[in-house]
């Protein structure tokens, strides 16, 4: 057993700032086409919309202290200790991961098959497919596979370390992924080369991320075994 924090309770300024984080979560969260568009065209009427009804919904469970990080008190003082997850940290990291597999996912098919033939099908893919793998983090969630989403805390210690493993590894190359897709038509390659191109960008990113969180070379990604590794978790 590990103690996780070492507060008894977590201070205002610190409750406030894990807000726009899960606004953030929600905000991007509905799928195709509000998702779609936020990404490939930026924000409109509808996602103001949506925006507002999310900081209302994420300020009320916020204030209550029912969203992970705005807690009067830390909920998880020790890692290695069974206890119960409560049910708004399974939404809210249900969601999380969410927001992180399904759109780099998508991304990643889209740069396969247009560095095969040239064409982007990301608008298709987030119709057919963003509600299937949706779902399919869903039902990992109700496996008790999904990381910090599970039924019970006692693996936090090496589940939140991987939960920012995948954040490093899919925020920064998503932002460089952008980036490519922007600065693309500034080199003036045909749709195949440059697809290549950007392929290579995002799976050299990928793995330069992955492998300096797996080192722990990242902040938040040191893993905590403490009762884990004896227990065969």
């Amino acid at each position: 057993m590990k103690q996780a924090v070492f507060r008894e309770r977590n201070k205002q300024y610190y409750r406030v700032l894990h807000a726009p984080i899960w606004i953030w979560v929600f905000w991007v969260l509905p799928g195709y086409p509000l998702t779609y568009d936020l990404y490939a065209h930026g924000p409109d009427r509808r996602h103001a919309v949506w925006l507002a009804i999310v900081v209302a919904g994420v300020t009320w469970r916020g204030f209550n202290g029912r969203i992970p990080g705005c807690e009067e008190r830390p909920y998880i003082t020790h890692y290695g200790v069974h206890q119960p997850n409560l049910g708004y940290r399974v939404v809210c990291y249900t969601a999380a991961w969410i927001d992180l597999i399904v759109p780099y996912t998508l991304n990643l098919i889209g740069l396969i098959v247009a560095s095969i033939n040239g064409r982007w099908l990301l608008k298709e893919l987030y119709q057919f497919g963003y509600y299937p793998l949706a779902a399919a983090v869903v039902l990992a969630t109700v496996c008790d596979w999904t990381p910090r989403a599970r039924r019970d805390t006692f693996g936090e210690g090496v589940e939140r370390a991987w939960f920012y493993i995948a954040i490093w590894m899919v925020v920064p190359t998503q932002v460089i992924n952008w980036a490519a897709w922007r600065l693309g038509r500034f080199m003036d390659l045909p749709p195949l080369p440059l697809a290549h191109v950007r392929l290579a960008v995002c799976l050299f990113s990928t793995a330069v991320f992955f492998l300096l969180g797996y080192s722990a070379k990242l902040p938040r990604t040191q893993r905590h075994y403490e009762g884990v590794a004896a227990a065969g978790v």
